[in-house]
């Protein structure tokens, strides 16, 4: 029996608040632009959506997909963002199986290469993503990696 249950934001879509708070709390990015992204995704004005791992009802883990995660390679897109599991669910596989879910829609709908920003090293090397190239995050001091999965 899977422990953990995986799902697309189009799913369940009342969820859509809570998945916004949960991201903004995580990334400190506004939750308005959470929002703005999911209804777009919600009322299919883009196949770029969100993806949650839920324990119960429980959000425990969650990743998105957008244009461009906030760096200046505007042409290497769209872009994983927003990958995150809590602390007390980490190494049982949820950031691997929520990439899977991802890529595999994204594949079903013809949207490949898919990019991911990160600076993280080897972590996504483990879930068939390669090194690209260095890029420069929005008002960042230092340089970015850029993984892309083909």
């Amino acid at each position: 029996m899977e422990k953990y249950t995986y799902i697309t934001l189009r799913q369940k879509p009342l969820l859509k608040e809570t998945a916004a708070e949960w991201f903004h709390i995580k990334w400190q990015i506004p939750k308005e632009a959470y929002l703005e992204s999911m209804d777009a995704y919600l009322d299919n004005k883009t196949e770029y959506g969100w993806y949650l791992c839920l324990d119960g009802k429980k959000i425990v883990g969650g990743l998105g997909v957008i244009e461009n995660d906030f760096h200046n390679r505007k042409d290497l897109t769209p872009n994983i963002c927003a990958v995150y599991t809590e602390k007390d669910y980490r190494c049982q596989g949820i950031a691997g199986n929520l990439l899977k879910t991802v890529l595999d829609d994204l594949k079903h709908k013809s949207i490949t290469p898919v990019y991911l920003l990160t600076d993280h090293t080897s972590f996504y090397e483990k879930y068939g993503w390669e090194f690209l190239c260095m890029v420069q995050g929005d008002g960042e001091p230092n340089m970015s990696r850029m993984y892309i999965h083909r």
